[in-house]
């Protein structure tokens, strides 16, 4: 694609980089045909009002109804989300997401009565319906997870009510993407030369990798100073994050926020505050690392704006987006043919959106459909992007494997590990690209970079975590959460962090204001364990072969069959002990080593 300087308009991708959401809908029209279909058959779930404990034959009927329910609603709400994250300013797709949220709150609202009906069954009764029907064996793990939440349930009239406040307690999500996303208007930044360089969500993360340091100072400027321009509403719209949650938490009786998100993939508490503990035991290697890069960076004062751009510049260079496919396909080798074979077909089959245009949601994710997952990238042509597309491809397999080994409703896997199989691919691609260069500047450029995965995912994504949690906190004591306090804390973890060779200013104060994973429910921590957990993993599969690479594709055929400390368990790493974020953290301090020495002879 040729480069221009402001983002292009959608039409101007080629079609063969735009994914292909024909698959899920051949057109607007055919979706709204079927939300008018699903709109009836949702009414009908208040046919088995009353009769869930009555028969096995009436349960199964029931379940089996909302399983097949279940994916064509899921085919309607990635079309509607897919379509909107082209172009966030179309409202045309706004309004079909929040139609469809609408009706998913409503058909939630309709069906209520089915988990209090489902934990009323004896468990004698319950046993004699397997027997009866062997039918109903299809759905024994989700009503496992129903009764295992029995002292967090509530009376049907109550589920109801809880059910019909989805919607709302969506708001603060909702809002705060539209105003980050379509809103938000940055002054352009200017580069040493006096250039103008457009600023958008989407485009700051390469601004911030410039190796001008007056273009990144003015990128950092524009961005937080244009969000502390609206501090209060950013810190509004957070708090009313909390509060919901909160809401929900008290109903449910859970003791916080925290033991609420953690219950619903039943993943221990101890999980996450071991993990912020054990990272705060390797604070001294995060100092480390940022010292070595003030000190190759050559800069009396270190800042935020110089954390991002790559420590030997000479080495970087634009890599094709064909060039990125072939990198990381030949990186992953070690998963066998099959992985690399649905891999392709992922490439050559549209399931990937590459580049920004104008309007388009920023940064990257993998969504699963029935059909086959789609991803969203924004392909810059860097490394970081290569391995963002490792990153999302990886997403995209765990998706197809579960949903090629599991029914639907066991095949959407746990949260907890859905970080595991994304990095494992950045991991596996890492580690051929450092066995294909064995010394000099490239090798130092690939260590940094690898330096800076740890830096981002282990340690920003914990301290993130830690923000969240503390967060939190105020919200259970009744507090609010002001722009200042937000602001303080967030100012404080920095310090922390990254140590006394940083300068912590009032900028990067206002970060949080441009997180949208803090709307995610205490997801971030899950990035920094899935990056212990993948470290361990690759490592296990490029020493041990294909022993090892076949239980790490048992963990990724496994969907939600077993709670996710087993799933891993499985695959060979323990995410009860503290010991993979030691062993991750013992890998970065040697990388350390390495590129200190490197940096000698440079």
């Amino acid at each position: 694609m040729p480069e221009k300087k402001g983002l292009p308009a959608r039409s101007e991708i080629a079609k063969a980089d735009r994914w292909q959401l024909g698959d899920l809908f051949a057109s607007d029209e055919a979706w709204e045909a079927e939300f008018a279909a699903v709109q009836r058959e949702c009414a009908r779930g208040v046919a088995w009002k009353g009769r869930l404990g009555e028969s096995a034959r009436s349960l199964y009927e029931y379940l089996h109804w909302q399983e097949a329910l279940s994916i064509r609603c899921n085919a309607l709400g990635n079309y509607a989300a897919r379509k909107g994250d082209e172009d966030t300013r179309i409202s045309q797709y706004q309004a079909m997401l929040g139609r469809f949220g609408a009706q998913m709150a409503e058909a939630r609202a309709l069906t209520a009565f089915e988990t209090p009906e489902i934990l009323a069954i004896p468990d004698a009764k319950l046993e004699g319906f397997f027997a009866d029907e062997p039918k109903l064996a299809r759905y024994r793990r989700q009503i496992g997870e129903i009764r295992r939440r029995r002292a967090h349930t509530l009376s049907e009239p109550e589920e109801k009510l809880l059910a019909a406040a989805e919607e709302m307690a969506d708001a603060p999500d909702s809002v705060y993407t539209a105003f980050a996303n379509a809103d938000l208007q940055f002054p352009d930044a200017v580069d040493s030369t006096g250039a103008s360089h457009p600023v958008s969500a989407a485009s700051f993360a390469s601004l911030e990798e410039s190796p001008d340091r007056s273009l990144r100072r003015s990128a950092y400027e524009s961005v937080y100073t244009t969000y502390a321009g609206f501090r209060h509403t950013a810190a509004g719209l957070l708090n009313a994050q909390g509060k919901q949650l909160k809401f929900f938490a008290d109903a449910r009786k859970y003791p916080s926020t925290l033991d609420a998100a953690l219950d619903r993939t039943n993943v221990p508490r101890a999980v996450y505050e071991n993990l912020i503990a054990t990272v705060h035991q390797n604070l001294d290697k995060m100092h480390r690392y940022v010292r070595l890069r003030k000190r190759l960076l050559g800069v009396d004062e270190l800042h935020f704006y110089d954390v991002y751009t790559p420590l030997v510049q000479e080495a970087q260079r634009r890599i094709p987006y064909a060039e990125a496919k072939q990198m990381v396909y030949d990186a992953l080798w070690p998963l066998g043919d099959e992985y690399r074979a649905i891999l392709q077909q992922g490439f050559d089959s549209r399931w990937i959106d590459v580049y920004p245009n104008a309007g388009k949601r920023s940064g990257a994710y993998s969504a699963g459909a029935a059909v086959h997952p789609y991803v969203l990238m924004n392909y810059s042509g860097n490394l970081d992007s290569v391995f963002t597309l490792a990153h999302e491809m990886g997403h995209a397999l765990h998706s197809c494997y579960s949903d090629r080994h599991q029914a639907s409703v066991d095949s959407h896997y746990p949260i907890f590990v859905a970080e595991v199989a994304s990095t494992c691919n950045e991991a596996l691609l890492m580690e051929h690209l450092l066995g294909k260069t064995p010394r000099g500047k490239e090798r130092a450029y690939l260590i940094n970079h690898f330096l800076e995965q740890f830096k981002g995912t282990l340690y920003r994504q914990t301290m993130f975590a830690e923000f969240e949690l503390l967060a939190g906190e105020q919200i259970g004591a009744g507090k609010t959460l002001t722009a200042d306090s937000l602001c303080e804390a967030y100012k404080r973890l920095n310090a922390e962090y990254f140590g006394p060779d940083m300068v912590v200013d009032d900028q990067i104060a206002m970060e949080w204001a441009r997180i949208p994973h803090f709307y995610y429910n205490y997801y971030v921590f899950q990035y920094a364990t899935g990056y212990c957990a993948a470290i361990a993993l690759s490592r296990r599969i490029l020493r041990e072969g294909e022993s090892a690479a076949k239980d790490y594709l048992g963990f990724l055929s496994s969907g939600c069959t077993k709670p996710p400390i087993e799933l891993l368990r499985g695959a060979g790493v323990d995410m009860a002990s503290p010991e993979p974020v030691n062993s991750a953290l013992a890998l970065f301090g040697e990388l350390l080593d390495e590129m200190e020495a490197l940096a000698e002879g440079m």
